[in-house]
């Protein structure tokens, strides 16, 4: 009753708006050629507008940024040209950049990062950045760049930018398609804001001013870009990416003592396919894939799973990626309706590898139908995998986002599972649907941020309980932040395309964070917090709890740490190993309470070695668990970063119960021969799951967005190093405009 309140108090609330500090420039066509070289000697650089007096946002948020930036734009019928001259603070300040891999982020960087908010919503965006040595990025803001992971760097498409280093600045030159991002036809101006940060003191800045509780790529306090006449549409924008693969593969092979040896086999292949996005219009756009294959992404990086439910592992598969978030967003934490990589991607559980479902097609619109209202329809037709004894399935999504008030959103979402075949699979419902609506709230000043929802699914039984209904509300300042959230979730709500990772509960918990800014030489922020959640289940009643009493914190030198007291409750309405090593497992219907002590640390990215940590040690259901991981780091600039993954987990559990040492730990190589030539290599030992994984990647870019990949994947026994299965491909994808 009380979480039922809670949600229509949520969705009564009301809030002020607070006016914005709004900046404002001009840009003007020309007809001069710009050569993109990051020499600005073409005349239009000297007159068009300077967009300059950038403000600091970290380490406050009260003074003008010390390194001083300029900005200038100019365009023509084919490109938005943009400069930047970025000064340094100091004579003798030096850049940091990790490699020269493309998509580079973090604040152990120098760079000049601008975002275009163009339809006005304040809520989604196109971000372009270069760093000092020219490597750049591209990415999407989406749901109003409120939050950290509000912005993802997977998305990829056409654009050229160059930089030269200067005595005392670096300049950089850029110039972007008008066929790279969507507009809508006939406006006269674009929300946007640029940020820069300069490694030599850590400083981070804006034109527009954010005030530093915000993430620099908040849509709400963005200035505006003034054209001087309506945009007129960039023509057609056609783009077709064949690829052509051949792969190789071997699997089994080991000898039992007792059977004597198993057979191995191995198995070979030609594979070709293609995209294509057809934009229709300025403002929506048309993917299509045949035959799709995604092996030059990167396998999953392993974690030791001490959790009683399933692991989140975020899309990466570029077909998903451009208006994702009008796919993705739609539930909460742990309780998504619709999660791409249920189409596509399997789970070898004897290996804990993800493994490719072959997808024969798919097709996707997405974007703007006006200014307030986005559309999207995925359908994608799976192929059947016998070995498993899955059919051919038919997924359909549709969805639209109406905008309201100045940044909020009501959105709807439809999910259909098909089988096809019509079988009569007992582990394979002839259909799966969900049916959801979701308002999401965001204030103008972005101080208010949240939203409720109601998802029901449908299967062929049509079980009563199928619903999950939830609330969450985040009030964020300078001074203080608070949040709250319920979820309600029915005994039978099945999404089978998304994510929910238990059902039948109901869910409460609040947050308190109170924000120091104290005068020193260490610490830029100093954030007490305390923290508590409750499941509840309607038979075994409260069935886990958790309440967290922290100190966390941000040092002027870029790094983060955090300290705490944690008291954890959990219920067990199943039997349970906590080491997941098939010991004698917990009995069902007991209970545990156990309190612990935890804390993490991230050291400053700007020097050459650099590493975070994490640690855990106190009770653990009924014995005790030590915790210790990270990753140390150390940057060869500019050709790339060696890393050491680990993670220790040393468990001890009373009789009849198993002690487990868990330890997870590998190197990885991240080397960049240059702008166009990439190796990565990693090498994972598990011990939980007895597996040892080798996953190699050879990048070569050989024109924008065409790629040559070499990928090698191995798995081994760890106790003998006999091979389990490896698998090597050889990809070529090519880039077509028309």
């Amino acid at each position: 009753m009380k979480a039922h309140f809670f949600i229509l108090l949520m969705l009564g609330f009301t809030f002020k708006l607070k006016a914005q500090v709004v900046k404002h420039v001009s840009i003007s066509e020309t007809d001069l050629a710009i050569t993109i070289d990051g020499i600005l000697d073409e005349p239009i650089w000297q007159t068009v507008e300077v967009a300059d007096d950038f403000q600091q946002s970290f380490p406050t948020d009260t003074l003008a940024a010390l390194a001083k930036t300029e900005i200038r734009f100019t365009y023509d019928k084919k490109y938005l040209y943009i400069s930047a001259i970025c000064y340094n603070s100091g004579a003798d300040a030096s850049y940091v950049t990790p490699s020269l891999r493309r998509d580079f982020r973090g604040a152990g960087n120098d760079m000049f990062v601008i975002h275009f908010d163009t339809f006005d919503d304040k809520t989604n965006a196109f971000q372009f950045g270069i760093n000092p040595y020219g490597v750049r990025r591209e990415g999407l803001v989406s749901n109003g760049g409120g939050q950290r992971g509000d912005l993802s760097l997977d998305w990829e498409n056409k654009w050229i930018g160059e930089t030269t280093m200067q005595d005392g600045y670096w300049i950089a030159e850029m110039a972007i398609p008008f066929k790279s991002i969507r507009f809508k036809e006939g406006n006269t101006s674009w929300n946007f804001n640029a940020y820069r940060i300069d490694s030599n003191t850590g400083e981070r800045s804006t034109w527009n001013p954010i005030p530093r509780n915000f993430v620099l790529y908040s849509l709400a306090h963005t200035g505006q870009l003034n054209w001087d006449k309506p945009l007129n549409s960039p023509g057609a924008n056609i783009a077709v990416i064949p690829y052509i693969s051949t792969n190789a593969s071997a699997s089994g092979g080991y000898t039992d003592a007792d059977d004597g040896p198993i057979s191995r086999s191995s198995k070979s292949g030609f594979d070709a396919g293609f995209d294509a996005k057809i934009g229709l219009g300025p403002a929506l756009n048309l993917d299509l894939t045949v035959n799709p294959d995604f092996s030059q992404v990167e396998v999953d990086q392993q974690v030791t799973n001490l959790d009683r439910f399933e692991i989140f592992f975020p899309e990466r598969r570029q077909f998903f990626l451009e208006n994702a978030d009008l796919f993705a967003q739609f539930g909460d934490r742990g309780l998504r309706p619709f999660f791409s990589r249920r189409i596509g991607v399997s789970r070898d559980e004897s290996t804990g590898q993800n493994i490719e479902n072959p997808i024969r097609f798919g097709a996707r619109l997405s974007g703007k139908v006006n200014n307030n209202l986005r559309l999207g329809i995925l359908n994608m037709q799976a192929a059947a995998i016998e070995d498993i004894d899955v059919p051919e399935i038919n997924y359909t999504v549709a969805v639209l986002q109406q905008k309201i008030f100045s940044r909020s959103n009501l959105s709807f979402i439809f999910v259909n599972k098909q089988d096809l075949e019509n079988t009569n699979n007992p582990t394979i419902d002839q259909y799966n649907r969900t049916l959801g609506v979701d308002y999401n709230i965001a204030s103008r000043d972005n101080k208010l941020t949240g939203k409720v929802f109601y998802h029901q699914s449908f299967d062929k039984e049509n079980p009563e309980s199928a619903y999950a209904t939830a609330a969450r509300l985040q009030y964020s300042t300078v001074p203080f932040e608070i949040e709250g959230a319920v979820q309600l979730v029915g005994e039978n709500y099945n999404p089978e395309v998304g994510f929910v990772r238990r059902t039948d509960y109901s869910f409460m918990t609040g947050r308190f964070q109170k924000n120091f800014y104290p005068s020193s030489n260490v610490f830029q922020r100093l954030n007490p917090q305390i923290e508590a959640s409750f499941f509840t289940n309607p038979v075994y009643g409260t069935t886990d709890s958790e309440i967290n009493l922290g100190l966390g914190g941000q040092l002027l030198n870029t790094g983060r740490f955090e300290i705490g007291a944690i008291r954890q409750y959990t219920y067990l309405f199943n039997d349970f190993d906590p080491t997941r090593q098939g010991n004698q497992p917990l009995p069902s219907d007991t209970d545990y309470t156990y309190i612990g002590a935890q804390g993490n640390y991230s050291s400053d990215t700007r020097k050459k070695f650099y590493y975070n940590a994490n640690a855990y040690a106190g009770e653990y259901f009924n014995g005790t668990r030590l915790t210790f991981g990270g990753r140390l780091n150390y940057r060869f600039q500019p050709y790339g970063i060696v890393s050491m993954d680990f993670a220790y987990n040393k468990i001890r559990l009373p009789e009849p119960y198993g002690d487990a040492d868990l330890l997870l730990f590998g190197p990885r190589f991240d080397i960049t021969f240059s702008k166009s030539l990439f190796w990565t290599t990693f090498i994972q030992y598990n011990s939980q799951i007895e597996n040892v994984n080798i996953n190699s990647r050879l990048q070569w870019r050989f024109a924008p967005v065409s790629d040559l990949f070499i990928a090698y994947t191995d798995n081994y026994f760890p106790d003998d190093f006999i091979n389990k299965n490896r698998s090597v491909v050889i990809k070529m994808t090519y880039w077509l405009n028309f």
